[in-house]
């Protein structure tokens, strides 16, 4: 199984990220199991959600204290003391950070906030992010992140979904050519 947590601010997508992520593995024929920190989130304050990813069906529940792959949509959060908290040795960080990460894990890092401002035309990073962290790790299709996408925010215009898969699209395509891996 895979574990994943998510570091973001309240009100940037961080929950969103990770219920749609766990969507698309299903779609793709996983199994996949989502929730957020049991902290209260107020908006702009640094929160948590978590996504597990197997083969098998997922019985374990709550925080995410051992991470496989660690999520960072906000950039003010990359050098946060809690980031590669618990990591395994093997773990990856993918980051929405311009210009590296300097972290002690392997590192993608990408400026997801500037694909966001681009497409999105708000600082909303999750999508983008999205995108990255499926050409980082190859855990769901893009095919299976648009359906996903689609599934969890069934409530957005044909419009608004489909910039937010354009903004994947972009997450994954900067991931695919290479750059920003520290």
């Amino acid at each position: 199984m895979l574990r994943i947590r998510v570091h973001g601010r309240g009100g940037e997508g961080a929950v969103t990220f990770a219920n749609v992520l766990c969507a698309s593995a299903t779609l793709d024929g996983k199994f996949g199991q989502s929730c957020m920190s049991p902290a209260i989130e107020r908006r702009g304050a640094p929160v948590e959600a978590y996504a597990r990813i197997g083969e098998k069906r997922i019985a374990e529940r709550g925080a995410i204290l051992n991470p496989d792959i660690v999520v960072v949509l906000n950039s003010t959060l990359v050098n946060a003391p809690n980031i590669e908290a618990g990591m395994t040795d093997e773990g990856k960080v993918v980051a929405n950070c311009a210009d590296g990460c300097g972290l002690q894990h392997e590192c993608i890092s990408i400026d997801a906030t500037a694909i966001a401002l681009r497409i999105l035309k708000m600082p909303i990073t999750n999508t983008t992010m999205l995108g990255a962290v499926a050409a980082a790790t190859g855990i769901v299709t893009l095919d299976s992140l648009d359906k996903g996408l689609r599934l969890i925010l069934a409530r957005f215009s044909e419009q608004k979904l489909a910039l937010n898969f354009e903004a994947i699209r972009a997450g994954y395509e900067e991931v695919k050519r290479g750059q920003g891996i520290h």
